[in-house]
């Protein structure tokens, strides 16, 4: 069966556009609340927003879509994505749902779905759900059986004093100055609550959601605002998150960017020193820069790359046993902690290396140095490019120019059409070439 709804990250889409309407999005809640509504016991369901203006138009079409089959919902109102999959657990409910297009602008919206145990469903569960979707006989629960929705007030302070959990005992984060960017997004009330609460002296920026705002000109996608901040108040450390938190990118005390890579090479090898890690290394993606397999190799760890996307980074990590991963964007993943990606106690790690050794973020955080790495993205009309002679060609060429010293990594976007071209080496002029004729090549077997 062809996914017809569901993508690399849930359903996603322009705002009251197919996928994402009401009516679609209701008849999705009742096919997932048909799929989960096993046993006999009284159904629940938590339902999690960003601070998007469509959120408002989505959030009852679920509740209404669950509670029609029978399902009780918890609505917890604008919350980051881990904490509706911790709470999803927590409260032993049997649906986790999260209504975010993550970083995207907020003319977009998506729908998230955890199962029982706070991780995103499988490949199955998605095709099945989306099977009942097409089906016409809805089994609508009885009238005296309908579900009752209500707001889960507490859900905030629950949420942060999870997070608080994760950072070690007997620390605190007294005399650290932290900006915190939360991206008009998700976290915009708890991320800033977490550092004060650590002992911190906390700027908070992104904090003013109006509906429109999110990821506009902030956060982890667009760290300008923040890096500035950081210098503006002499700050010891920037961190920004994205729409709904689940990922972040650190800034040092002069401004410059620690990318995930950096964040992943750092937990790695704190943990390694305190007999924490597990699986004798970390899980990231193809994206992962040649600099950290490097520095990896030289702490004896392996560095075990999948497919792009965090949903495949945690299916490595369970199947195999390894508990840091993530990617370069900034999602790290700590199953030690959670069951998906998760800014503030990625973050909180971090901090927690800073503090216990005493020295400025720039002197901790920048453990190795990248390896030059060029991605250039080309659009596509249609058709199948990658297929064409001369592209293939072309990408050949290019491997066996970077050859041992180097990584080509040649993808199809999973929302858009186009291709994303990624090269690194050490050659930093050699790596450019090798983009520059792959991407030309692309661009003429696609032209009209």
């Amino acid at each position: 069966m062809t996914r017809k709804y569901f993508g690399t990250d849930g359903i996603r889409g322009r705002a009251n556009s197919e996928p994402i309407t009401p009516a679609t999005v209701l008849r999705l809640a009742m096919a997932a609340g048909r799929r989960f509504r096993r046993g006999s016991h009284r159904h629940l369901v938590v339902i999690g927003k960003d601070t998007r203006l469509s959120g408002y138009m989505l959030e009852p079409a679920l509740a209404a879509g669950f509670t029609s089959m029978g399902m009780d919902v918890d609505l917890v109102g604008p919350m980051p994505t881990p904490a509706v999959a911790m709470l999803t657990r927590s409260l032993r409910a049997d649906l986790g749902v999260v209504i975010s297009a993550s970083h995207n602008p907020y003319q977009d919206n998506g729908i998230k779905l955890f199962g029982p145990d706070g991780y995103k469903l499988s490949d199955d569960e998605e095709m099945a759900i989306e099977s009942l979707m097409e089906k016409d006989d809805a089994d609508y629960a009885e009238a005296e059986a309908l579900g009752r929705a209500t707001r889960l007030d507490d859900a905030p302070g629950r949420y942060i004093e999870f997070i608080k959990q994760a950072f070690p005992r007997g620390l605190r984060l007294d005399g650290l100055k932290v900006v915190v960017d939360c991206a008009n997004g998700a976290a915009y009330r708890v991320a800033p609550a977490v550092f004060y609460e650590l002992g911190a002296e906390v700027v908070p920026i992104g904090v003013r959601p109006d509906g429109t705002n999110i990821n506009r000109d902030c956060g982890a996608t667009n760290t300008a605002l923040m890096r500035e901040q950081v210098v503006v108040h002499g700050a010891d450390v920037g961190i920004a998150l994205d729409g709904d938190a689940d990922r972040m990118i650190l800034a040092d005390e002069s401004g410059a960017i620690l990318d995930g890579d950096q964040i992943m090479g750092l937990i790695a090898r704190s943990w390694q020193r305190n007999d924490k890690l597990r699986g004798g290394g970390i899980v990231a993606t193809v994206m992962s820069n040649l600099g950290l397999e490097r520095y990896l190799t030289d702490l004896d760890l392996e560095l075990v790359r999948t497919a792009v996307g965090d949903r495949y980074v945690v299916e490595h990590m369970r199947a195999q046993g390894y508990n840091v991963g993530g990617e370069q964007s900034g999602h790290i993943i700590l199953s030690d902690f959670g069951t998906t990606g998760d800014g503030l106690v990625a973050a909180l790690q971090v901090l927690a290396v800073v503090i216990q050794e005493g020295r400025k973020v720039s002197e901790v955080c920048h453990i190795f140095d990248p390896v030059p790495q060029l991605l250039r993205n080309v659009r596509y009309n249609g058709g199948a490019p990658l297929e064409e002679s001369k592209v293939i060609e072309a990408i050949q060429s290019g491997e066996a120019s970077l050859g041992d010293s180097g990584r080509l990594v040649i993808r199809k976007s999973g929302t858009e059409p186009v291709i994303r071209v990624m090269a690194e080496g050490d050659d930093d002029t050699l790596v450019n070439g090798v983009v520059d004729d792959i991407v030309t090549t692309i661009e003429q077997v696609s032209r009209p």
